[in-house]
């Protein structure tokens, strides 16, 4: 059993203590991860008025195991620093008492037990949505709190190794009614889509429309909106850019939709925001609405073509670089953080990278484990009605790449961008957090002309708008290296606990058959190159990308990346 001790201190200052075998499972293989211990931290997010409020922070750290007991010890030094201007202050996120710690520890056995195959009922290949429906109805209790969720996530999901013959029960299951239309593209028609229309063909009519080569944009969002105005309920086959827009385009009609899946390309299935492109040519998330449904068929998705597995693999790792900078934002900004989506996917990320290699042979249990970790990404957002845990400065330069490459793009698909985007991110993390001492950061410029230059005039100036919010001036950026002062010490500590080695992502990614690099995914190395020295001006969202730009060091960071 796992041991927890919370050790008498003065005051606000507090001690954790965890057994050695509190690790919950080793990266095997040639990726070469010693192990994994669930370390819980604790830290003061402020003192105002001394009200005794207390983080958790939940952690990844890698542990040699010779090293035996590991020590994880956080102490407040009794300052409380004034939020940065401009910026959001809700340092008060995911408070909670030290006490709650128990829970979690509890959790995470419950999770190993389940991985080891030591709970009959916890055996994924005969349960995938084991978890997955306990957040849907609403009954998973958050160890952070000893709360149930306080809504239930309105979406059937059901992944089994084959669903053929089950199309018409699993959505007249959810209420919907012919007449159907049923949404495809040249590419999952034959895959899926003529499948689906068949069986639903016996219980009421159907209209099959079949998209050539969709965009995820506003004008296919107005063009398919215009065919959908007659049906009440609409049925979507496909991954990214067939869900993206059926979602989108489902709300503003007012509709409900379900969607079966035919590869596990994207982490976006079950989430409550879609990535559409602009007129201005800028991709944005946007608010939308999950499905009324998520259906899986792990024989169909196993025998897509292999890169766009790959694909969501390259989606799925991106949570350690997204979390680092995340955090960090958290840590320095005050913006909000929560730790649920990293404690409901982070043990199954740990299965699915260890099985790496089997979603490069279509593997039907590698593959389910996929489904089950971009779908618990995609469920995160129901904790934090945002993306930002999945999805922060390797995101951008993909976004980048898909706004302004024009010409130059090859066509490669999200989730293999975000595999090579990921590595580079974490190269950039990687060179200030290898360093004792805090960067110093500058004033911030916006520069509009420059950015019309490379975007385009109206796409500049949503972007500036979305830089000048977490911009700095001279006497911000002054509070702002003050604080890194501080408690870089400690932040440094906290980013390295999330952090797994550039090297074994790359690993990982090339087992899985991922690209690495931007003259893998055919991307041009000088427009590679532009869009990491400029994508953190695609968002408002703060991330080591920012550091760099502060810093004067992005450009030279960028000439690296190839």
């Amino acid at each position: 059993m796992h041991t927890l001790e919370r050790q008498t201190v003065p005051k606000l200052n507090c001690k954790l203590q965890f057994a050695e075998n509190n690790r919950i499972q080793s990266y095997g293989g040639k990726a070469g991860f010693a192990g994994f211990i669930w370390a819980l931290g604790c830290c003061v997010a402020t003192n105002a008025k001394n009200s005794g409020d207390f983080v958790l922070r939940p952690s990844l750290r890698m542990i040699q195991p010779s090293r035996g007991l590991e020590r994880i010890a956080c102490q407040f030094d009794g300052h409380h620093l004034p939020p940065i201007p401009k910026q959001s202050s809700n340092c008060a996120s995911q408070f909670a008492q030290l006490d709650k710690c128990r829970q979690l520890n509890a959790s995470v056995n419950q999770m190993e037990g389940c991985r080891t195959g030591m709970k009959q009922t916890c055996d994924l290949e005969s349960n995938w949505t084991w978890l997955i429906d306990d957040i849907c109805a609403g009954t998973w209790v958050n160890p952070l709190t000893g709360k149930t969720l306080s809504r239930t996530f309105d979406c059937q999901i059901v992944i089994e190794q084959s669903l053929a013959g089950r199309e018409p029960k699993l959505v007249s299951g959810l209420g919907f009614e012919s007449p159907y239309a049923v949404v495809s593209d040249q590419a999952t028609h034959p895959a899926m889509g003529s499948q689906v229309a068949r069986a639903l063909s016996e219980t009421g009519e159907v209209v099959e429309i079949v998209l050539d080569h969709p965009h995820a944009d506003m004008a296919s969002v107005r063009s398919l909106a215009a065919q959908l105005e007659p049906f009440p309920s609409v049925v979507a086959v496909g991954s990214g850019t067939i869900n993206d827009l059926v979602k989108f385009t489902t709300l503003k009609l007012g509709r409900r939709y379900c969607v079966f899946a035919t590869s596990g390309s994207m982490n976006g299935y079950v989430s409550s925001t879609a990535s559409i492109t602009l007129d201005s040519g800028l991709k944005v998330s946007l608010p939308a609405h999950t499905p009324a449904g998520f259906f899986v068929d792990l024989e169909v998705c196993a025998a897509a073509p292999s890169w766009l597995n790959a694909a969501g693999f390259g989606d799925s790792i991106c949570r350690s670089v997204a979390q680092i900078d995340w955090w960090m934002s958290h840590r320095l900004l005050g913006t909000m953080y929560r730790h649920e989506p990293y404690l409901i996917e982070i043990p199954d990320e740990i299965r699915l990278m260890e099985n790496a290699g089997g979603i490069a042979e279509g593997n039907i249990d590698a593959i389910g484990t996929l489904f089950r970790v971009l779908t618990l990404c995609g469920l995160g957002t129901t904790f934090t009605g945002v993306s930002n845990h999945g999805s922060m400065g390797e995101h951008q330069i993909s976004h980048y790449v898909d706004c302004f490459a024009g010409d130059r793009h090859p066509g490669s698909v999200h989730g293999q961008q975000i595999g090579a985007t990921t590595l580079t991110m974490a190269r950039i993390q990687q060179h200030f957090l290898s360093r004792e001492s805090p960067p110093e950061i500058g004033s911030t410029e916006v520069d509009l002309e420059s950015m019309s230059q490379r975007m385009g005039e109206a796409a500049a100036i949503q972007c500036a708008e979305h830089c000048r919010r977490k911009a700095f001036d001279n006497a911000t950026a002054d509070r702002l290296n003050e604080r890194l002062r501080l408690i870089w010490p400690e932040l440094r500590a906290e980013c390295l606990e999330f952090a797994v080695p550039v090297g074994q992502l790359q690993a990982f990614l090339e087992a899985a058959g991922g690209s690495t690099t931007a003259v893998a995914l055919g991307i041009p190395v000088d427009f590679y190159r532009e869009a990491v020295t400029h994508a953190h001006e695609m968002r408002d969202r703060f991330s080591f990308a920012d550091i760099a730009r502060g810093t004067g060091e992005i450009t030279g960071l960028a000439a690296q990346e190839t």
